[in-house]
């Protein structure tokens, strides 16, 4: 096929009426999803007496970037001191947990052992208890271990997540036995297996488990609202809560600008974690 005729198609196909509707509508869609992230940034760069200024105005006329100044340097909320703690905790539950729920997600769908689909349908109940159910239970086993208002009782009951072994496990069962059979062949045992060639092909699954966890314990405010009595032991989202309630005279653009601050550590992850997804799934099969 010739180069002019390839163009011509190629045209052609961009200038199909349903194309460009789909094009327009997803564009819609994305603005729309967008404007609260926008109006967010916007709105820590503002003035307080113009945030909620009727039409908004997305770009501030006078930029305020001392609320950025106040959140880093509050003269009684210490955030960078619970930015810390948030990443810390964060890191290494997500860490936690991609080891373990690898290991178990490996041995549900590669290893045969007696009772191994009744104890993961049993596992996979356990998704459709809250944790606003277990939480008394857990506090009082972080009570007798003496874990209550440290980070411990944060981190070791999330080390494990049924969601992570679930998604994992369905994962691995979709890698062809010929890679395993080959490398048992070449002599390999199952951790061999598992660290070379099985985590090698589910980097989508990782990355995607990395992220959802990182995400979800950057977020958390019940947990640690529970266990958490220590001004130095705050997290994140807590020391948001407190500049906004305990200290009521704390102005909405100086919230925001924590807030923007918030969403940096978990665009991270993502930006990198969406790579990983990208390469995976581009050179599955190539690894092993």
């Amino acid at each position: 096929m010739s180069v002019p005729t390839m163009r011509r198609r190629f045209r052609r196909s961009y200038l199909n009426p349903a194309t460009i509707l789909t094009v327009a509508a997803m564009t819609v869609l994305s603005l729309m999803m967008a404007f609260p992230f926008i109006w967010m940034l916007s709105a820590s760069l503002k003035t307080p007496a113009t945030v909620f200024k009727l039409p908004p105005e997305l770009w501030p006329y006078e930029w305020r970037i001392a609320n950025y100044r106040e959140v880093l340097f509050h003269p009684t909320v210490p955030l960078p001191k619970f930015f810390l703690n948030s990443l810390k905790i964060a890191t290494l539950v997500t860490m936690g947990q991609l080891v373990t729920c690898t290991l178990a997600a490996y041995a549900f769908a590669r290893l045969r052992f007696p009772g191994r689909n009744a104890l993961f349908v049993l596992m996979l109940t356990s998704l459709m208890v809250p944790v606003q159910i277990t939480i008394i239970p857990t506090y009082i086993l972080m009570g007798k271990l003496g874990l209550v208002d440290t980070h411990a009782a944060l981190i070791i009951p999330s080390l494990v997540s049924i969601f992570g072994v679930f998604l994992l496990r369905q994962i691995f069962m979709t890698i062809p036995d010929e890679l395993e059979d080959a490398a048992r062949i070449d002599g390999a045992g199952p951790v061999r297996i598992l660290w070379q060639i099985m985590a090698p092909l589910a980097g989508p699954g990782l990355s995607t488990l990395a992220i959802i966890t990182f995400n979800g314990v950057w977020n958390s405010f019940f947990t640690p609202l529970i266990f958490i009595n220590s001004w130095d032991k705050m997290t994140w989202p807590l020391g948001i809560a407190v500049l906004r309630g305990q200290y009521g005279e704390t102005s909405v653009s100086v919230q925001m600008a924590a807030i923007s601050i918030a969403v940096i550590p978990t665009a991270i992850v993502f930006v990198v974690g969406q790579r990983y997804i990208i390469g995976g799934i581009t050179f599955t099969g190539i690894k092993a």
